[in-house]
């Protein structure tokens, strides 16, 4: 009795998650994480520690799906490590009511964390059709010319749609734009990607350098917008005990809060950090959460449904 019970009590649960969703165009955060996910292999500090105990506070890489519930349509924002978990997290959480694969995956650059999920669409996993990849011309062009990602091309299990920077495309009823940003580009050009929906613009930028090596500004740019996701790989230049920061740079969550210090309480709250390394305590510390969201800024939660 006590495991019925619980079972109708789980399936009550997932199926509210459910219905609660919008009936307009949405975003769900599938992923949080920088590259490693969270905890980081090898990682044998309290940070990591804590989520190898607990399973609950374990996060995927960062991952966005783009949903339009009137034409049962969806779209994927980077091809992660965690990409099996993700699909199929996202197939439960609809209640099964969108195809298990999106209509497209749209890809910032060519480190891990983000383009090589694509290995599960070839032909020793899932041997996919024409699955439609949104890139821009250098990462096209590395993914054609270097294996193993030339053989999802040649088998035709991928179909590359190339973007031309500041182009507009339509996807369903949204308009996605491509933009560069500097970053370590040792295999590809970086992208973030500008999202607009019917009811909302958004701003994903989840790797960059730093905001003053970028040829736009970041704070026009969060003003353009109603939510600005934004690299937050480190909260300080404290974080990487035996590695050089500079070797990964990227703007540290206090330039960023720096950087908007002057600004409105509606501009700052437009901003939600994401893309955290293991080590910042933005992904683990309540604390620093607080802390943070107390100085008028936010931070995407794994799950969390923007609209």
């Amino acid at each position: 009795m006590k495991r019925l019970s619980f079972l109708l009590a789980f399936l009550f649960a997932a199926n509210t998650w459910a219905a609660t969703l919008p009936q307009t165009t949405y975003i769900i955060a599938l992923g949080i994480a920088q590259d490693g996910g969270y905890p980081h292999m090898g990682c044998q500090k309290n940070c990591c520690k804590m989520a190898w105990a607990n399973q609950k506070m374990r996060k995927q890489v960062v991952s966005l799906a783009l949903v339009d519930p009137v034409n049962k349509k969806w779209w994927l924002f980077e091809a992660t490590p965690d990409i099996k978990q993700q699909l199929q997290h996202f197939k439960s959480q609809t209640n099964n009511v969108y195809p298990y694969l999106p209509e497209g995956i749209f890809i910032t650059h060519a480190h891990i964390g983000h383009y090589t999920g694509l290995m599960e669409f070839g032909r020793e996993v899932m041997a996919t059709n024409s699955l439609k990849v949104y890139l821009l011309p250098k990462l096209k062009a590395f993914l054609e010319q270097n294996g193993p990602w030339s053989q999802l091309v040649k088998l035709n299990n991928i179909n590359i749609i190339g973007l031309t920077a500041d182009q507009p495309i339509v996807v369903s009823n949204n308009t996605v734009t491509a933009f560069t940003v500097p970053h370590r580009d040792e295999f590809s050009e970086t992208a973030g990607f500008k999202i607009i929906t019917p009811t909302k613009k958004y701003l994903f930028i989840p790797d960059i350098d730093k905001w003053s090596k970028w040829n736009k500004n970041i704070i026009t740019e969060v003003k353009n917008v109603d939510v600005a996701m934004v690299d937050a790989t480190f909260y300080s230049n404290t974080e990487l005990a035996n590695r050089a920061i500079a070797e990964v740079p990227h703007p540290l969550v206090a330039e960023t809060i720096d950087l908007f210090k002057n600004e409105t309480p509606a501009v700052k709250r437009k901003i939600y950090f994401i893309h955290f390394n293991h080590t910042n305590p933005l992904l683990w510390s309540a604390q620093a959460q607080q802390a943070l969201q107390n100085k008028g800024f936010n931070l995407v939660k794994q799950d969390q449904v923007f609209y």
